[in-house]
């Protein structure tokens, strides 16, 4: 099939609230060396995606200046050096920028196949969470089997991705924070062994309670945190010796104040990063891993990603609304 020379995407016509996307008109990408040429079927909406929105993150030298970090699609067609792929495979790609549109252009090695069993909307809500979750708790903070783990936002993407990752790789319990009883009862559901509404209660105290008379000691192992601020000492106080936090959002705030007498005495480790600035090999490394030992798990049915809403490409704005709501369970997709 030709391609055409213009598609329709979604812009950022300057910082703003929702109402600043607005339709355009851009120029078919062609895929450059290594890259494949997606036809985008749907696009999931993230938390970086609204802060590029206002302002606060742009994207990185070389990338698309649309909004989109996810898409699924068809290969429309494949550059030089893009290993296997050819046009009409049925993908999904983490991408740096661009994903609000008809065609994106994404590395090969950043691409993998549509999961067996999930249709295109639903593989539209993989890559990011999954990719995020991935390198953050697995890869930075040797999460294991027979550890506990709290992640706060659980009904969020990253959340419900996290809980259902870490059920899978044989958790020995599972917390998390949320901010309703709906939203407790649907992650308890998910797999979460106790989701603690953080508007009612202490996380830290309702761990250290629940823990207390366990084996091998109070608290939890992994901590995946995207708030900061004053959840930074708790989380401290929430772990177990040889804990791991890993920082991949601050929500609530980019300063705090910690004791470090407690990271020293209980030998634990604070640690974080962002995904979108870093290089394509390193993405290609967690595609990599995650095909070998996720993608089994979506075609034995133990994985599946918690889609809330729909939308067409043209009421982005409507889907970012939502989002700053924060009243959604899940993901969010533009289908285009």
């Amino acid at each position: 099939m030709a391609l055409p020379e213009t598609m329709r995407a979604m812009e950022i016509s300057e910082p703003g609230g929702p109402e600043v996307l607005k339709p355009t008109d851009r120029p078919v990408p062609l895929p450059g060396d290594g890259e494949v040429l997606i036809r985008v079927a749907a696009a999931g909406v993230n938390r970086p995606d609204v802060a590029q929105r206002k302002g606060l993150y742009p994207a990185p030298p070389g990338a698309s200046d649309l909004p989109g970090l996810e898409v699924s699609g068809e290969i429309a067609a494949v550059g030089v050096n893009a290993g296997d792929w050819k046009e009409g495979d049925n993908v999904c790609a983490l991408v740096s920028g661009g994903g609000y549109a008809e065609y994106v252009a994404v590395p090969g090695s950043q691409t993998l196949p549509l999961p067996e069993g999930l249709d295109m909307v639903q593989a539209a809500g993989i890559p990011e969470t999954f990719f995020t979750v991935w390198t953050n708790v697995f890869d930075r903070a040797r999460f294991a089997a027979g550890e506990r783990f709290l992640v706060h936002g659980g009904s969020s993407g990253i959340g419900t991705t996290a809980i259902q990752l870490c059920k899978a790789f044989g958790a020995e319990a599972i917390y998390t924070t949320v901010g309703t009883a709906e939203k407790a009862a649907f992650c308890e559901q998910l797999g979460a062994t106790k989701a603690i509404n953080y508007k009612t209660e202490a996380f830290d105290e309702v761990i250290g309670t629940l823990t207390a008379d366990s084996a091998g000691g109070k608290g939890v192992d992994v901590i995946l945190d995207m708030v900061g601020g004053e959840y930074t000492p708790r989380n401290i106080a929430s772990l177990r010796p040889d804990g791991r936090i890993v920082q991949i959002a601050l929500m609530g705030g980019v300063k705090t104040e910690i004791n470090l007498a407690k990271i020293m005495m209980n030998r634990l480790t604070l640690t974080g990063s962002t995904l979108r600035p870093q290089t394509v090999a390193t993405k290609a490394a967690i595609a990599t891993s995650l095909r070998e030992k996720v993608w089994p798990k979506f075609a034995a049915g133990e994985l599946s990603p918690v889609i809330h809403a729909t939308f067409p490409l043209d009421q982005a704005p409507a889907a970012h609304a939502l989002m700053e709501t924060s009243t959604h369970i899940g993901k969010i997709i533009l289908e285009v």
